[in-house]
């Protein structure tokens, strides 16, 4: 009687298995000169963390809307309409996109097919791949600066990508009940849940005499870099990049521009564009390192990770400001 059950079960999630689900296509898509890259499709981000070469798999759409946008500020977004994972015939392919510069302006980039391969169910991409399988949820962990008082707010929000239809089936054979539960991860759609968390922490910093000391004005500055002071403004910062830009020699740029930040705060998006000036990774690196203490938001540092081409010096850029906190 149960191998009946067991096998009358097994028919029925089939069928329904058959006809609610249907082919996908999986997509990939690297960067030729290693720069890390953020994608959205249909409004969505697929990567919370940028990557250099990235796969979606289980994508049930034959077509869609991509939008790339790259971990370095100083390089253009790329939008691509009608993106396809089929073939000529229609049938879903496992596709790969690659990522490249412009040759005439080396901040445009340009989105171009590579290949296509009928899809594999036993499949297994390299080791330097980054995939995410469309429609699993992701946890985003977002902790907000503590305020006075100690107190912290953590928010944690989970996305599924895909709403789904959630199917529920009872099976009754011989007076015993058979609950069956089938998610058709077809549909579209986003299904969101935010958790929100607030704890209270009577602790205080630096001094502890019970006394304020004349920072009650500024309850960030335990958590802001560069002393919580404000970053130099846009007319200003843009005549001080002016004046490295001007500099004919690469060592002479570097000086200028630890002699400009030596006086100033920088927010990451302007020490981004100042590293950006350099043509040798080293110098790049360099300035990095140096500029790490005048960051007014050092927990976005990194965002400078996106400068390099080569993965020693993300490292190495990690390590010291690992060793910095």
């Amino acid at each position: 009687m149960t191998r009946k059950i067991t096998l009358l079960a097994l028919l029925l999630i089939s069928s329904l298995s058959f006809s609610q689900f249907g082919p996908v296509g999986h997509l990939t898509i690297f960067s030729e000169d290693g720069d890390k890259f953020t994608l959205i499709l249909n409004g969505e981000i697929i990567n919370d963390e940028p990557q250099t070469n990235l796969r979606v798999e289980d994508l049930n759409q034959p077509y869609y809307n991509a939008k790339i946008k790259f971990a370095n500020a100083t390089l253009q977004d790329v939008s691509k309409n009608s993106l396809m994972l089929t073939d000529a015939d229609g049938n879903f392919a496992d596709v790969t996109y690659k990522i490249k510069r412009d040759k005439n302006n080396k901040t445009k980039m340009k989105l171009n097919y590579f290949s296509s391969i009928p899809v594999r169910p036993d499949f297994i991409p390299p080791t330097n791949v980054h995939v995410v399988h469309y429609g699993q949820p992701r946890d985003v962990v977002v902790v907000k600066e503590p305020v006075r008082g100690g107190t912290t707010q953590t928010t944690t929000t989970t996305t599924t990508q895909n709403g789904g239809v959630n199917m529920g089936v009872g099976v009754n054979i011989g007076g015993i009940n058979m609950g069956v539960s089938i998610n058709d991860s077809m549909g579209g759609g986003v299904v969101t849940q935010t958790t929100t968390t607030t704890s209270s922490s009577h602790s205080s910093h630096g001094n502890h005499d019970g006394h304020d000391h004349g920072n009650s004005g500024n309850q960030y500055n335990d958590s802001r870099g560069c002393g919580g002071k404000s970053c130099m403004t846009p007319g200003n910062f843009n005549a001080a990049l002016s004046t490295i830009k001007k500099q004919s020699f690469e060592d002479t740029r570097l000086k200028t521009a630890k002699q400009v930040i030596t006086a100033n705060c920088l927010n990451v998006d302007q020490i981004i564009q100042i590293a950006n000036t350099f043509s040798f990774e080293d110098n790049k690196l360099e300035f990095a390192k140096f500029a790490y203490d005048y960051c007014i938001e050092p927990r976005n540092y990194f965002k400078l990770n996106g400068i390099f081409n080569f993965s020693s010096n993300v490292d190495e850029l990690s390590d010291y400001v690992q060793s910095r906190n």
